[in-house]
């Protein structure tokens, strides 16, 4: 899931420099929805994974 938060990320950056602006914004937006999704998915396996096991 990271890896693919920091491709979206590497694509918005050489769209930047080359001028695209929407394909950027664009980019850039589904790398931090990713970015936001992974760390989500991550602390709620990791408390999940704390709990004891039933009994």
């Amino acid at each position: 899931m990271f890896g693919w938060a920091v491709t979206f990320l590497v694509i918005a950056i050489v769209a930047g420099v080359f001028g695209f602006a929407g394909m950027a914004g664009t980019a850039a937006l589904v790398a931090k929805a990713l970015f936001v999704l992974g760390l989500v998915l991550f602390l709620g396996l990791l408390i999940r994974g704390r709990r004891p096991p039933a009994a």
